[in-house]
């Protein structure tokens, strides 16, 4: 068997232990004769799995039992529009901080719903354009907002956020790219949620984590299923969940905890310096983003300083030798290696040799 270095930012890179454990899996789960994808939602065999993953993933994020975690499909696009409908009333004000393309998405929708309720959607930090790029450092809150959204990991910029704001509103985060990548305090939010396929299975939902009380000052007005207090209420069961999405999430939330959280933090620390220290190496390589927030998760750079023919050899080069997906957001250009929790340190080390190489070669 032959795999590529995945480098995608997604859908990305899925441990293989978790896919060869679905492999196995897929005709017959456990003996019991069908595959989880044939399941009833409600027989006792998937709600074993369901239960679980969700157990799962509250206890790596330290959740209580005031926590619901929700599988909602749509992706963190829905979410994106999910949020200020539930939370952002007639005369009320959201608080959003704009690191990037993803959180200029998040602001898009929220501003949509505020016109249509006569609400307000007040940008608290725009660093969307600064180059190199970043994530906000100065915050103008608004007291009394309805709630406050930041985007922690943005992309396609290669920017993370490494200390989470001190805000008074209920504090929503986008954490699609960098949750259970690093050390958090999650009881620091109202609710976050990613889109699933990059650090936490397949693609096609979002894994939402919401304080029930919050849950419940959503709007009762719009539709049942984009009601956050429908998946709280009803365990995610209320229609007929991603179930075979679940049951990857649930096998990657026990990779994760057999992994050990500290160590994988650690890793993924190490993954993303050795990257860096050849970019930092000489000016044949040019980091896009501040030092000070480089992501872990996305590392983005360009070949001197944007000569597009060279990186597109260097594409190229890279993809003849397994290494896949290396090309940065069409929107931006130049290249990005994403690295999540699943991406092997091996194939970071098969990266950072082709980049001495193609230095020596190019240089």
């Amino acid at each position: 068997m032959s795999r590529a270095y995945n480098f995608s930012a997604g859908p990305a890179a899925l441990p293989l232990e978790v896919l060869q454990s679905a492999q196995q899996d897929l005709v017959d789960y456990k003996g019991c004769g069908m595959s989880v994808m044939e399941m009833s939602h409600r027989g006792k065999d998937y709600d074993a799995i369901h239960q679980e993953a969700i157990a799962t993933f509250k206890e790596l994020c330290g959740l209580g039992d005031d926590w619901s975690v929700c599988f909602v499909q749509g992706g963190a696009s829905m979410q994106f529009a999910m949020i200020p409908m539930n939370f952002l009333g007639k005369g009320q004000v959201a608080d959003y901080a704009n690191a990037g393309t993803w959180s200029n998405k998040a602001i898009k929708e929220a501003k949509k719903m505020a016109a249509i309720r006569g609400a307000t959607v007040n940008i608290v930090a725009d660093c969307q354009k600064d180059i190199p790029t970043r994530q906000p450092d100065v915050f103008n809150w608004t007291e009394g907002a309805a709630y406050a959204h930041i985007c922690t990991n943005e992309t396609i910029s290669g920017a993370e956020l490494k200390v989470i704001p001190e805000v008074s509103a209920p504090l929503i985060a986008d954490m699609s790219s960098d949750i259970l990548s690093c050390e958090r305090d999650y009881n620091k939010f109202s609710m976050f949620y990613a889109g699933a396929q990059k650090n936490l299975g397949p693609s096609g939902m979002a894994v939402v984590a919401i304080r029930n009380d919050f849950a419940e000052k959503g709007a009762e007005e719009i539709p049942t299923m984009l009601q956050y207090r429908t998946y709280t209420k009803e365990n995610s069961l209320y229609n007929t969940p991603p179930t075979w999405g679940i049951y990857i999430f649930g096998e990657t939330m026990k990779w994760v905890k057999k992994m050990g959280k500290e160590n994988l933090f650690k890793l993924n620390a190490e993954k993303a310096a050795k990257i860096y220290d050849v970019i930092d190496s000489s000016d044949f390589w040019t980091g896009t983003a501040l030092k000070e927030y480089r992501s872990n998760m996305n590392v983005t750079w360009r070949i001197k300083n944007g000569d597009e023919a060279l990186e597109k050899k260097f594409i190229d080069e890279a993809k003849a030798l397994g290494m896949s997906s290396l090309k940065g957001h069409r929107s931006v250009g130049g290249i990005r290696a994403s690295i999540y929790n699943a991406f092997p340190v091996e194939g970071v080390d098969a990266l950072v040799a082709f980049m001495k190489d193609f230095e020596k070669n190019n240089g």
